[in-house]
């Protein structure tokens, strides 16, 4: 924990399979989509083959670990449970083949995909559906994996937010809490469930999930509220890549949200968010290592001026 005047306590270390991921500052994982219809066009591979040279282009760019999906978070075709592991189970072999020790999640909230891809060597679950399947967080505790906690605000997967509210409660210190009041009582139930059901808590990860179930105000504020979720003890998520809020916030194409993702990225790492899921890994590579060297949790990789 930091005890230095101003900089927020370090947040909780992930450990996966008993290896603790990127001690000393936040992890990167890189998002890698084996779907042909991501929001963000670069992310996109169409096949296994090219799903595969993304995560080896993430490897080279320092990623930590590598979240492999294969169903559009939003609205789209719909993709069956056979479609799904058709398209991630292949590249978890190959990535588990090529790069033995790159610890592998998987974006889904099927707890039958989750089986597969767990026994074909993933090391986390990551559900952005807040347990629409009751019985994922049961699949990564029997089989000593990670599972990420998530929140909707209610919705079923692949559902687009309308007019999403959350009221304060009373001893609310602004308006907007009521969103954060509501995502920590869902990620924190969730977390609960998860260690109840075996898994390690510093496995468990809690994601307050921008945009999904919320507009972008609900999101800016749970990004500067982000020391709120810290404050819960398990390691926090945080799934910013050129989100809508982003692009809202400054009126830009999912092209060119990459400098807004950057300044949230840093905005939540400074507070001691654990995890950054990005389309973006060197840079994000380089802040979250930035911003670990201005708290105090680092020292510089180099620091010879005026010394020499």
């Amino acid at each position: 924990m930091s005890t230095r005047v101003g900089v927020p306590a370090q947040g909780v270390p992930l450990r996966l399979r008993g290896r603790v991921l990127a001690p000393g500052r936040p992890a990167v994982m890189a998002v890698v989509n084996r779907t042909p219809d991501s929001f963000y066009p670069a992310a996109r591979s169409a096949d296994d083959e090219s799903a595969l040279r993304a995560v080896e282009q993430a490897a080279e760019a320092g990623a930590d670990l590598v979240d492999i999906g294969g169903v559009r978070a939003g609205r789209g075709a719909v993709v069956e449970v056979a479609e799904e592991l058709d398209r991630v189970l292949p590249v978890v072999l190959a990535v588990r083949a090529a790069f033995p020790d790159l610890p592998i999640s998987v974006d889904t909230w099927r707890a039958e995909v989750a089986e597969e891809v767990v026994a074909a060597g993933a090391d986390l679950i990551n559900d952005t559906w807040a347990g629409h399947d009751p019985r994922l967080v049961e699949v990564a505790g029997r089989n000593g994996v990670g599972v990420v906690c998530s929140h909707t605000g209610g919705l079923a997967p692949r559902t687009d937010p309308l007019r999403p509210a959350y009221p304060a409660g009373p001893e609310a210190e602004d308006p907007l809490d009521g969103v954060l009041e509501d995502v920590l009582a869902t990620v924190g139930a969730g977390a609960a469930r998860a260690v109840a059901a075996g898994v390690d808590p510093a496995s468990v990860l809690v994601d307050p999930t921008h945009d999904f179930g919320k507009n972008t105000w609900h999101s800016v504020h749970l990004t500067r509220r982000t020391e709120r979720l810290v404050a819960l003890g398990h390691p926090v998520l945080m799934a910013l890549s050129r989100k809508d809020f982003v692009g809202e916030s400054l009126d830009l194409p999912v092209e060119e949200r990459l400098e807004g993702t950057l300044a949230a990225t840093a905005v939540a790492a400074w507070q001691g968010a654990t995890v950054f899921r990005t389309h973006d890994v060197r840079p994000t590579r380089r802040l979250v290592e930035m911003v670990a060297v201005l708290r105090g949790d680092l020292p510089p990789a180099r620091a010879v001026r005026g010394l020499v």
